[in-house]
């Protein structure tokens, strides 16, 4: 990228996203794998790999749709 070159902020987003997805998701393999003492109702959903892993996909979307690189390489086209 260029000196004094803008980036777009859902290339933000999207690396938000994915962290926050990362750590969602391994939490809840964390919780299957060793399951707390107290359940909650729902438990058996997998809520958290279910969310972590939308918000996983999402941000790699984000990531690669409105990367500063795939930016650059469509300019120089």
């Amino acid at each position: 990228m260029k000196p004094g070159g803008s980036l777009s902020i859902w290339f933000f987003i999207g690396v938000c996203l994915f962290v926050n997805g990362a750590l969602i998701f391994g939490r809840g393999i964390y919780e299957l794998i060793s399951p707390p003492q107290t359940q909650v109702v729902l438990s058996s959903l997998h809520a958290n790999i279910w969310w972590g892993g939308l918000l996983l996909a999402l941000g790699l979307f984000y990531c690669l749709h409105f990367s500063p690189w795939r930016a650059q390489a469509t300019k120089n086209r």
